[in-house]
């Protein structure tokens, strides 16, 4: 009897659960109505069954002379499978139930381009801002510095930009942050320990050490394996693997002429070595995003050598004050980090900026003056530079001589002076011969083939090899693409967004080298 009213208790329980989960499904559409009131009437059908029991009992009893009720008692690891099978069942129907209406593979695809987009993520998903690591499988070595705790944001920006992440952590790592909210963070193989199949021997496309301690770099440069770590250095040295080392040790330590030693060392060895800023005395780590924009450049390095010119560019009036164009820089920069996260060798030439410069973007010479910018520029042919970027605002009107000192105010109407300024572009044209040149043209007012017409114009009398075209009234609208390439064919690709556009630069690069 008890055994009775427990089993009747359990299937009333897990009936109502199941009437709540079909009413979801069906809320969901994965459940057409003929379905959903198909599986309400079960679950209602049990839950009547299981408040009679006895009714039941008397019934098969006096047909079949079973005792329902004993057999389950008897068998009930049957009962707990017909359960979750149940369960299993309902997914399948409504699988196949919204197939009958020909929209379930529609739903899937529209799931996926969700997901694809960003608009359905899981918890351990991040959000894809780049390629530079693409394709690539990266080793990510943990030791037993401070700075572990940092993995987490790390191991996550390395997938950010296209990585797949393999960790190693030492046994001092494991006492800093747990092999569990790494292997959260990666999604992929975290390794604590030996393996009976050599693990750390694999083909790591790229090997990064932080935080790297004074023990770790001294024992890669000595030759000591003591655990897979180092043994994974080892085997990737012998590859000519591309491996960067992050040290973080107190200032003491990192003035240590001995560890001034070994990273000359490792640099000799072919591993580049990324130190922090000091604060609070001590060689902290650069933030994570620095660290995966340098570990790209290495990994992709190829020695082209670019120039973008970005930002707005400024005319004086006088020492105070000056005519200026609209301008961030942040197309430049967003630019340059792009082609410098995959491998090339990136100068820019800044005019006026509001968007501030990535900090691996090392050399960047400002001239907010456009006379200055391009002597400037021109200095810069001399190196025979491979691809040039002509993303910079430069002024069309300039005032020829800024009066001295400061104009007095309250002198009724002023009357300022200006001439047409210097094409950058066309002036660099014979000093750039033979180099990839990509120009960008805004334009307002016009329909988007005449925009097409003006840039082909632009390549020819510029020798350019590609030209981006705007529309002021599209810029920044939702709906509206970021822009247009054009070649010097004439043929034109829509650019949807920024990501697009920097893809198609690197096209031009490539196809044209």
């Amino acid at each position: 009897m008890i055994i009775k009213t427990v089993l009747s208790i359990f299937s009333i329980i897990f009936s109502l659960i199941m009437i709540y989960i079909t009413q979801i499904n069906y809320k969901k559409k994965y459940l057409n109505k003929l379905s959903y009131l198909l599986w309400i009437g079960i679950w209602v059908l049990i839950i009547f069954a299981s408040l009679r029991p006895n009714s039941i009992d008397d019934y098969f009893v006096n047909n079949h002379k079973v005792d329902v009720f004993e057999t389950v008692a008897q068998n009930g690891h049957h009962l707990v499978f017909v359960h979750f099978r149940l369960i299993d069942a309902l997914g399948e129907f409504a699988h196949e139930g919204v197939a009958h209406q020909g929209d379930f593979d529609t739903l899937k695809e529209k799931h996926r381009e969700a997901v694809a987009l960003g608009q359905i993520m899981r918890d351990t998903d991040v959000e894809i801002r780049g390629s530079s690591l693409k394709g690539r499988h990266v080793l990510l070595g943990v030791s037993g510095g401070i700075a572990a705790v940092d993995t987490v944001r790390l191991a996550r920006e390395l997938r950010r930009h296209g990585a797949d992440v393999s960790v190693i952590m030492t046994p001092s790592a494991q006492q800093v942050i747990t092999p569990m909210a790494v292997r959260w963070a990666c999604q992929g193989e975290v390794i604590t320990d030996w393996d009976g199949d050599l693990t750390a021997l694999s083909g790591f496309d790229a090997v990064l050490v932080t935080p790297a301690t004074r023990n770790i770099i001294a024992s890669f440069i000595h030759g000591v394996m003591n655990g897979p770590l180092l043994m994974a250095l080892a085997a990737a040295r012998g590859r000519k693997c591309p491996i960067m080392m992050v040290p973080s040790m107190h200032n003491d330590l990192a003035n240590d002429p001995v560890t001034e030693d070994l990273v000359i060392e490792c640099v000799k060895s072919g591993v580049r070595v990324l130190w922090g800023p000091e604060e609070e005395g001590k060689r902290k780590t650069p933030n994570h995003e620095e660290i995966v924009a340098r570990l790209g450049n290495l990994v992709n390095n190829n020695s082209t050598s670019v120039v973008v010119t970005l930002g707005a560019t400024r005319s004086s009036i006088d020492d105070v004050r000056y005519v200026q164009n609209t301008s961030s820089g942040k197309t430049g920069y967003k630019i340059a980090d792009d082609l410098y996260r995959h491998g090339m060798d990136v100068t820019c030439v800044s005019g006026v900026t509001t968007y501030k410069k990535p900090d691996w973007l090392s050399l960047d010479i400002n001239c907010p003056d456009p006379d200055d910018m391009l002597r400037e520029l021109k200095a810069l042919a001399k190196d025979r530079i491979d691809v040039w970027i002509h993303a910079a605002a430069v002024l069309d009107y300039i005032i020829p001589e800024p009066i001295e000192g400061k104009i007095a105010s309250l002198q009724g109407a002023l009357d300022i002076q200006l001439t047409e300024g210097a094409k950058h572009i066309k002036e660099l044209r014979e000093l750039c011969n033979g180099s990839i040149r990509i120009g960008f043209k805004l334009e307002s007012g016009i329909k988007q083939k005449d925009l097409v017409y003006r840039a082909h114009a632009q390549i020819q009398t510029a020798g350019m090899t590609a030209t981006i075209a705007n529309r002021m009234e599209d810029y920044g609208k939702e709906g509206k693409p970021r822009g247009w390439l054009i070649d010097a064919h004439g043929a034109n690709f829509v650019l949807e967004t920024e990501d697009d556009m920097c893809e198609a630069i690197r096209s031009v690069i490539e196809n044209n080298r």
